[in-house]
């Protein structure tokens, strides 16, 4: 299991569009996914619970990845977040 913190960058924050671009990237992954935010876990893979999320600009959440392909998942969602979704 690989974990990290990342900050909410883009102005919509995770939701509606972004979230359906994040969850594109996700899906390519066979690990499990988790994006934690306030203490609160939630399906990394499921669009309903990463809208449920509320994770606005600004927001700190961690992605947590358990399985085969982790550290390739937890790279390229980090960097996602991170660079893509402006």
């Amino acid at each position: 299991m690989v974990e990290e913190k990342v900050i909410i960058v883009n102005d919509e924050g995770l939701h509606a569009r972004p979230a359906a671009r994040y969850l594109q990237e996700a899906i390519k992954y066979q690990c499990d996914i988790t994006l934690i935010k306030d203490n609160v876990e939630y399906d990394g893979k499921s669009i309903l619970s990463i809208l449920s999320m509320g994770a606005f600009k600004g927001s700190e959440i961690v992605i947590r990845c358990n399985g085969d392909d982790e550290k390739a998942a937890l790279e390229n969602l980090k960097d996602f977040i991170e660079n893509e979704l402006h």
